[in-house]
């Protein structure tokens, strides 16, 4: 059950320096012609503390990037390296991003505040450092969809349109810029702890493992910490891959350098979610032989994780960390029934394991909609039956049938609706053009709005 987000005193906070020297290089941020605010997450401000700063401070901070009092004095450049396409690349690091500030939350935990869009790093290469105005719309329509249906994801916290022109190769150009901020748990990808690996460098390996138990999952260090953090990235990110398929989602990129070792998802380019179950959907145009498509993502996220375990044998001996890893199959199948089950609106039984099979099965074969499934079945009981009357849902209405509606499942209006709120990449590119070509931003204001109301019918999703 996700908590109402409650205004907080900010509380900044200042941890990376523990996984100094030789983690991250201290940057400036670009001098932008502009900076026109475009989109604020008020209430995730409000959340750490920064609900009340004006429009002129939060520009002041998030587009020209005045250091937060308390928090890091300078951005930093995270090093990293990672598997990119299965392909080792030591050449890369944060190219056009930097982690601007960290901060706590109400309950103690560590967040950072990190960038896209902000300028050339020492990590840039041939790239400009910028960020195109319509990756950061279609960042912030990720990350609200995303939250709306439980999965962890980084928030969209700011958006500031900054005045340049860009050149693009895969859309037309020149294009619109802007800075993005995020919102999340930590830049700690499984790619800084290959780096350390690549490098042989045990002293920066043994900081990393302790920093993300101590300080990212707020455990003390036992007998084994890096057999220890691998099983805590198992268990969050067999949690992130089950999420993924209940949303319908295809992240498009799932290198090791875009896995956190919190299991938390971020960094959106080539997103998209599919309408149907397809297992074969794929989300960016260059993704030639699938290997990110819907149905391979597990495979893709387990695969990652296996390189974290790699580059932990640094520390410790291969079995423990095998254990731990062969831990992954069994712990994502028990998410997607759980989700799947939480989505639906009922309680996951003995059975329910079954129930998730009919239902894929019934959406394949009769080429049903994800989001039209839901929205349809909600609570256990079919708003129109007959357009679930054919042979192929006949497993799924059998196994639903003894299926226990959550309380209050559908107490929201939200579900007497005629459709379902969706997010498929027709209605994203109609909200960008409307800004693009008209100005107008109401579309992707109505649109943010539309999914917070469908948040809060979604209310007992897992957070």
């Amino acid at each position: 059950m996700r908590e109402p987000l409650q205004p907080f005193t900010f509380v900044p906070a200042n941890e990376i320096p523990a996984l100094q020297p030789d983690f991250a290089d201290p940057v400036a941020a670009a001098d932008f012609p502009q900076a026109i605010l475009r989109f604020r997450n008020q209430r995730w401000a409000t959340a750490v503390g920064l609900g009340a700063l004006t429009d002129e401070e939060w520009v002041r901070h998030f587009g020209r990037f005045a250091p937060m009092e308390g928090s890091l004095p300078q951005p930093l450049a995270l090093r990293y390296h990672g598997h990119q396409f299965r392909q080792y690349n030591p050449d890369i690091g944060d190219g056009r991003g930097f982690l601007f500030a960290q901060l706590r939350d109400a309950d103690g935990r560590l967040l950072d505040l990190g960038t896209k869009g902000s300028g050339q790093t020492p990590y840039s290469r041939f790239g400009d450092g910028r960020l195109t105005l319509k990756g950061g719309v279609r960042e912030i329509l990720a990350t609200e969809m995303l939250e709306a249906l439980g999965v962890d994801t980084s928030k969209t916290f700011s958006l500031i349109e900054t005045g340049e022109a860009l050149e693009r190769n895969d859309e037309p150009s020149p294009t619109r810029s802007g800075v993005l901020v995020r919102l999340s748990h930590s830049h700690i990808r499984i790619g800084s702890f290959q780096r350390a690996a690549y490098r042989e460098d045990k002293a920066l390996m043994e900081r990393l493992t302790d920093y993300a138990l101590t300080r990212l999952y707020r455990e003390a260090p036992g007998d084994n910490p890096p057999a220890q953090l691998l099983g805590r990235v198992v268990e969050r990110t067999a949690e992130l891959a089950a999420s993924y398929m209940v949303a319908g989602f295809v992240h498009g990129v799932l290198n090791s350098d875009n896995i956190n070792v919190t299991g938390e998802s971020f960094d959106y380019g080539p997103w998209r979610f599919t309408p149907l179950w397809d297992p074969g959907f794929t989300a960016a145009y260059f993704d030639h032989a699938g290997l990110y498509a819907f149905g391979r993502q597990a495979e893709a996220i387990h695969w990652d994780v296996a390189q974290l375990a790699v580059s932990l044998r640094t520390l410790t001996e291969a079995e423990p960390l095998i254990a731990e890893l062969e831990h992954f199959p069994i712990l994502y199948g028990q998410a997607v029934t759980r989700r799947f089950c939480a989505r639906l609106g009922v309680a996951a039984g003995p059975d329910a394991g079954e129930m998730v099979q009919a239902a894929v099965r019934g959406m394949m074969e009769t080429g049903t909609q994800i989001d039209r499934f839901f929205h349809d079945w909600r609570g256990g009981v079919a708003r129109d039956v007959g357009s679930y009357a054919g042979e192929a849902w006949t497993p799924f209405r059998e196994a639903v049938a003894g299926a226990k509606p959550m309380p209050g499942a559908k107490d929201h209006p939200y579900w007497a609706d005629a459709a379902p709120c969706s997010m498929h990449i027709e209605e994203v590119e109609a909200i960008w053009s409307a800004i693009d070509k008209g100005e107008d931003w109401e579309p992707l204001h109505a649109k943010v709005a539309a999914v917070r109301r469908m948040s809060e019918a979604h209310a007992i999703l897992p957070s």
